[in-house]
């Protein structure tokens, strides 16, 4: 079962290596063939940092957006282009620890079965992040999870592993990517839930705050509620 890792990035040049030099630990613990970057039109250099790597990191592949078009973008991008069925995403500013990776590896191989499509979601045990960007984040996963009963208290952790196939399949839209299990429920995976570590972030600035959590994503969960009520029951095609 050989996995591709995406990493979406936007501006994080200082974090690059870093992050390539993880993976590349990692790679002696899971099957890891592929790391695949999508660069969302960054403008500090993401780029060609990513570009002078591909030499000393073979496992590393650069794709990038000519302009930025979000997380859910270039995360879609990154699964599509991706090489192996398994796919793993991680954020790309160093506070998910690659380490946890072989965690979600090892749920995934005792739950997975051939008649059942199994997701599993990394959520956070401790935040590193300030007091603004933790209380958002509770507000929002708190009303997420209260709206759309997806059974998961931290959908903004980027740790998440699943089959590309069952990703493909999901309506795309912006902002999709923080809807990811309700999503993948809606479409009869079942979702299993890892507790990870998370790291401060020490270089770079981070993307996201309050508004951006709470009023997109309020805005954001009435289509999702929509999507849940219109899911077609599965059923078994009889030929005669």
């Amino acid at each position: 079962m050989v996995m591709s890792i995406v990493v979406p990035v936007k501006n994080e040049q200082e974090n690059i290596e870093p992050l390539l030099a993880e993976m590349a630990v990692l790679q002696e613990k899971v099957p890891v063939s592929e790391v695949v970057y999508v660069d969302d039109g960054s403008t500090d250099g993401t780029l060609e940092t990513l570009k002078g790597l591909w030499e000393k990191y073979p496992f590393l592949r650069v794709i990038s957006h000519d302009r930025s078009a979000g997380q859910s973008a270039a995360l879609w991008t990154g699964i599509k282009a991706a090489g192996n069925d398994i796919i793993v995403t991680i954020d790309g500013d160093g506070q998910n620890d690659p380490a946890d990776i072989a965690l979600l590896y090892e749920v995934y191989q005792k739950n997975a079965r051939a008649d059942q499509p199994v997701m599993v979601v990394g959520q956070r045990k401790k935040r590193q992040d300030n007091v603004v960007r933790r209380l958002s984040s509770r507000v929002a996963n708190g009303v997420r999870s209260f709206l759309l009963r997806d059974g998961t208290r931290d959908t903004g952790c980027s740790l998440k592993l699943f089959r590309r196939q069952d990703y493909i399949k999901l309506p795309y839209f912006n902002h999709m990517h923080r809807f990811l299990p309700a999503l993948m429920v809606r479409q009869g995976v079942s979702v299993c839930h890892v507790d990870v570590s998370h790291r401060p972030r020490t270089r770079g600035v981070s993307k996201y705050g309050m508004w951006d959590r709470l009023w997109v994503g309020i805005a954001d969960i009435f289509g999702v509620m929509w999507l849940q009520r219109r899911a077609c029951p599965p059923i078994t095609i009889l030929e005669e």
